[in-house]
């Protein structure tokens, strides 16, 4: 493929689209974003509108809470990699977009995730963070499954009682445990944060997205409450505060490194209670219930599919999930990376171009001038038709089975990078990329281990999509059976 500025013949087109009036276009484009067409119709009909997949156009939130929202928009597999291209733009404060969160609620502290890789600090704490993962390799697949097995015990006893269990709330206790336990060998839980460290997290998460989001209220109410000022910090200082005393009593040994590193334990605490709560257990929110819905709906078939792929392996591993026995499971791998190509953890990226670009769509060459915003929605760039076809919008199980299916993982770019690309101190590609991909295989062999086939009914909530099992089929044979 060519790189994101070459590949089309001709001059550079200007970028066509409109910002409309000041504060009135970018209020009413608001309204469209949250209320009147959704998020997904919000991009393609302005890519309708002009014809090109790179479109001027302004993003929520706008006034009064980002000072400019006007951006270059890439909305195709082939322009989208522009973002990633550390030469090319600066990650400078843009993690959540047009605004940025006060750092009230960070310690005082901009975290990894506000940093340019040319920035020093971004250097320290991503090391830090790629050592914590490495020091702790060991214990991510037991921890995985003692926490997960214990969640589907539940699911069947709420089942027995219910009929119904919702997997959701759930995930959430499990997955805040589990991140937990696997980084730090202490169970959140366990300690003084108790049973209230989910709650306390997302109630800190929604302080910083509040902007990005829709709760449900009539829009008169959620319009000057979520989308308008920020939410006062003081509001969740005290959960914030029970965090920290976890991840700086728990985080003990990751600390020690970080100051080998030359960042202070202060700093790095505060790093790594983002890095845990916001990026790992924020995406795991999303990631369970979006891959557990895709195989709720891919039916029976693929579930047999999966147990025979699944047991057959661990079989050969003498009856253990080993690394080894996981990496040969394709079907497996697949449906992980499918459901991040469907439906990203984090669906927005930004970059300010550093110098005069040119960028490439599949359509032509476009010219963006020095310090304009660029801005990705990634699943108009995933669900590219150009490259993944007339089933670019679907849920297709074995996509990426095979040779030619492995040479489509270069347009996954869920972890702010290709899939085919690695996470380093120099780029922004999220440091806990294979670990992620890791649990979410993880997760449905611990599925399919137990079960062969389930039934689940499917909705969706605030950070995405919402599933309850509806019934569960035990395991007949292979080594969930006994």
């Amino acid at each position: 493929m060519a790189s994101s500025d070459q590949g089309s013949s001709g001059a550079p087109k200007p970028v066509p689209g409109s910002y409309g009036l000041p504060v009135i276009g970018a209020v009413r484009d608001r309204l469209d974003f949250y209320y009147f067409q959704g998020q997904d119709k919000y991009f393609e009909s302005r890519v309708e509108r002009y014809g090109s997949t790179v479109v001027r156009m302004n993003v929520p939130p706008g006034p009064f809470m980002a000072k400019d929202p006007r951006v270059v928009a890439v909305l195709d597999a082939k322009s989208f990699p522009v973002l990633f291209d550390m030469d090319k733009v600066e990650k400078k404060n843009l993690f959540t977009g047009t605004y940025m969160p006060s750092t009230s609620l960070t310690g005082g502290y901009r975290v990894c995730s506000y940093l340019d890789p040319s920035e020093p600090t971004h250097t320290k704490v991503k090391q830090m963070l790629f050592n914590l993962l490495l020091s702790r390799k060991d214990e991510v697949i037991p921890t995985f499954r003692s926490n997960f097995s214990s969640l589907l015990a539940t699911v069947e006893s709420e089942l027995a009682k219910a009929g119904k269990a919702e997997f959701n709330k759930l995930n959430d206790v499990t997955s805040f445990d589990f991140i937990g336990e696997a980084y730090f060998g202490v169970r959140p839980s366990s300690t003084d944060l108790g049973s209230g460290g989910p709650t306390k997290a997302a109630k800190w998460l929604i302080w910083q997205l509040h902007p990005l989001v829709t709760i449900g209220l009539p829009m008169i109410l959620e319009e000057p409450l979520l989308h308008t000022f920020h939410l006062p910090p003081f509001l969740v200082k005290g959960d914030y505060k029970a965090l920290y005393k976890y991840y700086s009593t728990a985080g003990k040994q990751a600390l020690d490194m970080a100051e080998g590193l030359g960042l202070s334990r202060e700093e790095a605490c505060h790093n790594l209670l983002f890095a845990t709560t916001f990026n790992s257990y924020g995406g795991l929110k999303v990631l369970f219930p979006g891959l557990l819905a895709n195989i709720a709906n891919g039916g029976e078939k693929l579930h047999e599919r999966l147990v025979a792929e699944i047991r057959g392996a661990v079989a050969e591993a003498g009856g253990k999930v080993t690394l080894a026995a996981v990496e040969k499971m394709e079907l497996t791998k697949s449906v992980v990376w499918e459901s991040l190509r469907l439906d990203p953890p984090v669906k927005f990226q930004y970059g300010h171009a550093k110098k005069d670009l040119e960028i490439a769509s599949h359509d032509g060459v476009f010219a963006v001038k020095k310090g304009e915003m660029l801005f990705g929605y990634q699943p108009c760039a995933t669900k590219d038709a150009r490259v993944f076809g007339s089933t670019a919008g679907q849920f297709v199980p074995d996509r990426f089975v095979g040779d030619e299916g492995s040479k489509l993982l270069q347009y996954v770019y869920w972890s702010n990078g290709r899939e085919t690309e690695s996470p380093s101190v120099d780029n922004k590609q999220c440091p806990g990329k294979n670990f992620v991909v890791l649990v979410g295989r993880l997760f449905v062999v611990e599925l399919f281990l137990r079960y062969d086939t389930f039934t689940a009914t499917v909705g969706t909530e605030l950070l995405g999509t919402s599933v309850v099992f509806t019934g569960v089929t035990k395991a007949t044979s292979g080594p969930g059976s006994e």
